[in-house]
């Protein structure tokens, strides 16, 4: 696996040289991760609390923010947060919570002008800071310029939008990810399910197409490849493309031209939980939401820069379609994943040679666990 990300012709010709050779990307070992992380209390917290507090961060995208006032809330390492676009256009990040009594501002997404509490009534503007108290002479002495919102690290870039409780330097791991979502692309729409199944076994079915034919046997595998991937990672992150059929037709095109616009399907893992894909009309982003050590939230935004077109829409609900069909095959996948836990049948997972994603995935997440327990 490599540390930058190659250029398109050099994808292209990786792919085709797979093809020939009936091969694809292997990791350098194979990977034993034990069942008990999947079911264990203790492992579930220090997923979200031990070294960088790995879960503690999220994402966003700028185009669901895309007037003043326009906000998201979310949960991260199950911390309600609220991203918010301010009158000066800048986002900003907040945890979720009245300076008074503490309930929550805001749920899902919507746009306002102020952030009003719904049980007293203590009101903030967009810039979080406290701007009224209904019969303030009740609270002598507090000094409103002390009890604004609670801010949060909030740094956009590139049409994405990262918040982060304790880590803002995790941002950087994701600084050679190429600008997917430009001013043209639009939020077409935003869908939250609720999978059964631990976060990482939902993350894992994004992360390898050894399970192409067998579990996408009438949606992707007529399309794509089994078990024909181009794997790379940079810093903790990976992208893996799944290739088209249709990219044979490259091979009459100079090297040097090559281009992979809808000749494959990139997933960029933000590690841990945030996945970026990209499909010839739309672009997804799913952001995996730990809710319990078996019960994981999916927030899946699609994108696309066709919309405006006379036929765009309709072109994107047809890839939209298309691409929900064989998620639902995966989310079908990874809750009798989660099922089969209850077996006590294995006492690990492995993941073979052609499953480096999830190696690399399970490697980085194993460091910093370590490293935050060693540092108590």
């Amino acid at each position: 696996m490599t540390t930058q990300l190659a250029d398109e012709a050099s994808i292209v010709d990786r792919i085709l040289n797979h093809i020939d050779a009936k091969s694809t990307d292997l990791s350098d070992g194979v990977w034993h991760e034990p069942v008990a992380h999947y079911l264990s209390q203790d492992r579930f917290a220090a997923d979200g609390q031990n070294g960088v507090s790995v879960r503690r961060n999220t994402w966003s995208i700028s185009a669901a923010l895309a007037e003043i006032g326009a906000y998201v809330a979310r949960d991260a390492a199950l911390t309600p947060v609220v991203a918010i676009r301010g009158a000066d256009g800048v986002a900003r990040a907040f945890r979720n919570a009245c300076r008074h009594r503490g309930v929550q501002l805001v749920d899902g997404a919507g746009c306002r002008k102020a952030l009003t509490c719904r049980y007293h009534g203590w009101t903030y503007g967009l810039d979080g800071r406290l701007r009224g108290i209904p019969d303030d002479h009740g609270f002598p002495g507090l000094d409103k310029t002390t009890h604004g919102l609670v801010p949060v690290t909030c740094i956009e870039r590139d049409g994405l939008v990262f918040v982060s409780q304790d880590d803002p330097a995790a941002a950087t791991d994701a600084s050679d990810l190429p600008a997917l979502f430009g001013d043209d692309w639009t939020l077409y729409s935003t869908v939250m399910q609720e999978v059964e199944a631990n976060w990482k076994i939902v993350a894992e079915g994004f992360l390898e197409g050894y399970h192409i034919r067998s579990t996408h046997q009438d949606t992707f595998y007529p399309l794509q490849y089994d078990n024909l991937n181009v794997i790379e990672s940079f810093g903790r992150n990976s992208r893996i493309s799944f290739p088209y059929r249709r990219i044979e037709k490259l091979r009459n095109v100079p090297p040097g031209e090559r281009r992979t616009a809808g000749m494959l399907t990139h997933v960029y893992h933000l590690f841990p939980n945030v996945m970026l894909s990209t499909f010839p009309t739309n672009r997804l982003m799913t952001v995996l939401e730990p809710l319990a050590v078996d019960r994981t939230r999916l927030v899946t935004y699609t994108l696309s820069n066709q919309i405006a077109a006379d036929d765009g829409r309709a072109a994107v609900a047809q890839g939209r379609d298309f691409v929900t069909a064989g998620a639902a095959e995966d989310r079908e996948m990874a809750c009798a994943a989660q099922r089969g836990l209850a077996t006590r049948a294995n006492d690990h997972f492995t993941f073979g040679l052609f499953e480096g994603a999830i190696r690399h995935f399970h490697q980085n997440l194993a460091a910093i666990i370590e490293r935050g327990a060693s540092a108590r």
